[in-house]
């Protein structure tokens, strides 16, 4: 624990507003036993400045640091002192100088501090005290880790990525399914423009990169293989990987899973005519043909002179149903997974996956245009039509879509399509409504070519084989019918399983040129993931942090809600059912800490009394009427915190009642703290988080969310403590809504001030 801290005034971060001297006198009166160093610096976040904090730092006079100035977020590389010396910061400048808003509408003199407003930095100090007072430097957790990365699949994106971790330096095992590699990418005669000017489509180069991959002494390719299981943790897996019908266990640090996409069972095409009519084909079809370089048709043989791409199957289309066992039947066949008796029936096989998915891309309209080309390519005098409800094409393909509209041989119409039907002699009938046309039309073409729908290989079989307690497949985005989840806003690549990335097509459709973007931005994770796991650092979204879990298993009562609750299946248990850590799988969101009402889980530097006691330095006033009510807010350090930085930096002001504690996540938040802000008098508590929900943008994918359901244990205590519920709340923030912070603050303050003063206070 910090006993020597040293406490810094930025003066140049306050404008003169606070009595800084007044705040010094406090600090040195309160906490005279372990603050032997109080100054002042007219500008701290200077080589000036930082060389008399290291001074005292050399002569042994402290031990931690704290800066009271500017916001964390400020020159947060700047104020560092080494592994030992723990430092803090407490934001004087956008929490309270900044966003001060004097409740008597009043004009501050110039040179006088108003009280509120120095009631509010002197809890904020005095909480910055305690803070480090409670924490204690993270022990090493460092590992010997495998420099070598596990890339699942050798498709465009598996093997880009495994070149681009072979490129840095590391060893790579790439495991692929089929006896050869390529992918989808292997079966396709052109891909959509990768480059300037973006007009024309052009071959993949896929045979290329193949060669590239066979070439590479430090990428090792295991063909007809595939995942018999993964145990372990980041920096020290053991992979079996079944080669034949051999096994063979490989040790990695890291692991990519790119294994792509599969067809969507073509059941649902039926009213589309695809089954009956022999020319009604899919785009993957179509593109085999151009591959094997002649397009024609089923029927005869004949090369069709107008082809149909249709990109909208139309509202009043009912999807065909196929009987349930059926359509499971067949998904299992075309996933090639065997099902044990003892299976559950719903495991790893979506009903989206036979039925209308509820997800579209850009890739149908990119593929529609450039199979468009292949007509006039293979077919001289051909036309092809494209009908669209929508279309997509964003960025630089704007580029692609324009050079086909200029084609006079490429025809586009908006339209929903209501009827396919045989038209004799092989041709077929399309009945269009609401296009540019006309409000009905009816065209025959000699070929009807389906969009082929993406399913993720990740929603038909667990993939990775993990031998986590929370089960062997990854955590999917049931929304979108079982593509990896992945935090899709601030981290696109990482998923909920630490030190495993997802890049390409497995993670959401893309073309080829962004699979080999995403292929290189999670190449670059695996290779972090490494370097900070053999430092004992998270690896996000926590980058650097040392601290980790710790448990005081006397206490624990093998509840297991710690290890159900971890988004990250960080926490295993032992033959007792009490947790068992896996380090470097950890985020240190601190999840387990909020979830554990023995409180016997804590961090370092992140703590149940660390926090409790920060919220008992708040001064509540005994009477709402003299001295106001006071609210506390527990603010997500991710998006909630950021935000309301930004609101007081553009001038936003927000009530001087409130005080506000940064969190790692609303997830950390135990319900002691809330216990604790009630009994002592606290009119309020809010509790200010990300998104959460289809649309969640939490950085620790739950946190958010379990708190939400948190709640009503919270309320449960307020009703034994004989408070109302209304009390506390929790509320929803991005980061880029800093303009809202303001109103939902002062929303909350006048809530709780209609409620009036605290049951609790004064005593």
């Amino acid at each position: 624990m910090a006993d020597k801290i040293g406490v810094y005034f930025d003066e140049s971060s306050l404008g003169g507003v606070l009595d800084i001297q007044r705040l010094c006198d406090g600090v040195q009166k309160k906490w005279s036993d372990c603050c032997p160093v109080v100054k002042v610096h007219p500008r701290l976040a200077t080589d000036e400045g930082r060389a008399m904090i290291q001074a005292d730092i050399d002569a042994g006079l402290i031990n931690a640091v704290c800066v009271c100035g500017s916001s964390p977020r400020v020159d947060w590389d700047f104020y560092k002192f080494g592994r030992e010396i723990l430092v803090d910061r407490v934001n004087l400048r956008e929490l309270c100088v900044l966003c001060y808003e004097d409740p008597s509408k009043e004009k501050v003199l110039p040179g006088t501090t108003p009280e509120l407003l120095f009631k509010m930095a002197n809890d904020y100090v005095n909480m910055g005290v305690v803070k480090l007072q409670k924490a204690a430097v993270p022990e090493d957790g460092g590992i010997d880790v495998v420099n070598r990365v596990l890339v699942i699949g050798g498709g465009w994106a598996g093997m880009s990525a495994a070149l681009d971790v072979a490129a840095v330096g590391y060893d790579v095992t790439l495991v692929e399914k089929k006896d050869m590699l390529g992918g989808a990418a292997a079966g396709m005669y052109k891909t959509i423009p990768f480059a300037f000017p973006y007009d024309a489509a052009h071959a993949t180069g896929v045979e290329k990169k193949i060669a590239q991959v066979q070439a590479a002494e430090k990428i090792d390719v295991l063909l007809e293989s595939e995942i018999a299981s993964i145990a372990g943790a980041p920096g020290n897996y053991e992979v079996t990987v079944k080669v034949g019908k051999e096994e063979r266990v490989v040790a990695v640090g890291s692991v990519v899973i790119a294994t792509g996409w599969v067809p969507q069972d073509t059941a649902f095409l039926k009213p589309l005519g695809y089954g009956t009519l022999k020319n009604v084909v899919t785009s993957r079809e179509f593109e085999m043909m151009a591959k094997a370089g002649s397009v024609v048709r089923k029927s005869d043989g004949a090369k069709p002179a107008k082809v149909m791409f249709l990109l909208g199957f139309g509202d009043k289309l009912a999807p065909f149903e196929v009987k349930e066992e059926e359509a499971r039947a067949a998904a299992l066949a075309a996933a090639e997974v065997k099902e044990a008796d003892d299976t559950p029936k719903t495991n790893f096989v979506k009903q989206d996956t036979y039925k209308h998915l509820s997800y579209s891309s850009e890739l149908t309209s990119l593929t529609a245009l450039k199979q468009a080309n292949y007509v006039r390519e293979f077919i001289p005098g051909g036309v092809a039509m494209v009908v669209y409800e929508h279309m997509m094409v964003p960025g630089m393909n704007e580029l692609y879509y324009k050079a086909a509209q200029n084609d006079p041989s490429v025809m586009m119409t908006k339209g929903v399509i209501r009827e396919v039907r045989d038209g004799g002699d092989g041709d077929i009938v399309v009945v269009l409504e609401d296009t540019l046309l006309g409000a009905k039309v009816e065209i025959e073409v000699d070929m009807l070519v389906l969009p082929t729908a993406m399913v993720p290989t990740t929603a038909l079989d667990p993939i990775l084989k993990l031998q986590y307690r929370q089960g062997p497949a990854m955590p999917d985005l049931e929304l979108f019918s079982g593509y990896a989840d992945s935090n899709y806003i601030c981290f696109p690549y990482e998923t909920r399983r630490t030190g495993i990335y997802a890049a390409g097509t497995v993670r959401q459709p893309m073309t080829m040129a962004t699979a080999e973007v995403d292929a290189s931005g999670a190449a670059l994770k695996a290779i972090q993931c490494l370097e900070s796991a053999n430092r004992g650092m998270a690896v996000h979204p926590r980058s650097g942090d040392l601290s980790f879990p710790k448990f005081n298993l006397v206490r624990c009562t093998q509840c297991k809600r710690c290890t159900e609750e971890c988004p990250f299946g960080a926490l295993d248990e032992d033959e007792k059912g009490n947790p068992m850590p896996n380090t470097s799988r950890c985020r240190r969101c601190g999840t387990c800490m909020g979830a554990c009402p023995e409180r016997v889980i804590f961090f370092d530097n992140y703590n149940v009394d660390q926090i409790g006691s920060m919220i008992k330095q708040v001064e509540v006033p005994d009477d709402m009427e003299v001295g106001g009510p006071r609210m506390l807010i527990l603010a997500c350090e991710n998006d909630a915190y950021p935000a309301l930085d930004m609101a007081a930096l553009r001038g936003k002001k927000w009530s001087p009642y409130v005080r506000i504690v940064p969190v790692r996540c609303l997830g950390s938040v135990n319900t002691i703290w809330i216990a604790d802000a009630m009994s002592k008098g606290t009119d309020g508590c809010l509790l200010l988080g990300c998104k959460y929900g289809e649309d969640y943008q939490c950085h620790f994918v739950k946190g958010s969310d379990l708190c939400s359901r948190r709640m009503a244990n919270i309320g449960e205590t307020l009703g034994k403590l004989g408070i109302e519920t209304e009390r506390v709340q929790q509320m929803q923030v991005a980061i880029d809504e800093y303009d809202k912070v303001p109103g939902m603050i002062d929303e909350f303050v006048d809530a709780i001030t209609k409620l009036g003063p605290n049951p609790f206070k004064g005593y």
